[in-house]
């Protein structure tokens, strides 16, 4: 991997973090991710108009990755309304490759080597510990259903997309397409949560919701043109340096307290990630 290479993903792994913090510092987390999917909705409807359109037989395939992105969304704010950016984000992210990994075996008859085994255990072990941490410093229950629903969509939605991706021959279009379907799934539910006030939110809401958006989908551009440049399995593997930066974000800009435990168990979910993938 070039240096260049390098420092793109490092730099698209903290652009992930650095959304997450965004959502974080919304007043309503809700609002604050529908102002990121409407976002999303719009720098996708830009994209489509250059794309071929989808066939009939790809439909299927986006709108139940719109379906589970939009039950992503609504996890992953709740949890992020009942927990720390530096607790919910590394059981958010940790907890996917570990559920691909699992039903891969399981139900796609993947065959896994010895190190992923072991990265599988080492990944188990560290979001245990970072769960067990919620009862023993006195933070919201609340955190772990929402943060662990936030870890199956994401698995649901990776398993999705890579089918989908591949069937539809155009994985830039598929990403634009499922981003509008998202929208079209998650903005009514929202509405009816929290009603129109929305639509009256300050500029400032907007704004954040926009940067939020860009850094969102530049992260994930930069992650699909990484992995053009250098294997697959390595670009994934260090794209999970954003659970460090979102633990340092977390501290820095919201003073949310790093214990030993959570320490060594930000350690182990990482490590176990880096096994599973490479």
């Amino acid at each position: 991997m070039s240096l260049i290479t390098l420092l793109a993903v490092l730099g698209a792994a903290l652009l992930h973090a650095s959304w997450n913090a965004l959502i974080k510092t919304g007043g309503d987390k809700q609002i604050a991710m529908l102002m990121l999917t409407l976002g999303h909705a719009a720098i996708g409807a830009m994209v489509v108009l250059f794309r071929p359109f989808p066939a009939t037989e790809v439909w299927p395939w986006l709108i139940a990755s719109g379906a589970i992105h939009t039950a992503y969304q609504l996890f992953l704010a709740y949890a992020y309304e009942h927990g720390d950016l530096s607790r919910v984000y590394p059981i958010a992210r940790g907890g996917a490759p570990l559920i691909v990994a699992l039903v891969g075996a399981v139900v796609l008859a993947d065959v896994i080597a010895a190190m992923e085994y072991l990265g599988v255990l080492v990944l188990g072990l560290g979001i245990l510990l970072m769960a067990r941490g919620v009862f023993q410093d006195g933070e919201s229950r609340r955190l772990l259903p929402f943060a662990l629903g936030s870890a199956v969509a994401t698995a649901g939605y990776s398993l999705v997309d890579g089918m989908g991706a591949r069937l539809s021959g155009d994985a830039v279009g598929f990403v634009a397409w499922l981003l509008i379907m998202s929208a079209l799934f998650y903005t009514p539910v929202v509405l009816v949560q929290k009603g129109t006030k929305v639509l009256r939110a300050p500029a400032k809401s907007w704004a954040f919701g926009a940067v939020a958006s860009a850094a969102s989908y530049l992260a994930y551009a930069v992650v699909v043109w990484a992995m053009t440049q250098a294997p697959i399995a390595l670009v994934t593997a260090l794209r999970e340096t954003s659970i460090l930066f979102a633990v340092l974000i977390g501290r820095l800009f919201f003073g949310e307290p790093l214990q030993n435990g959570k320490l060594l168990a930000v350690g182990l979910i990482v490590t176990g990630v880096v096994l599973t993938r490479l």
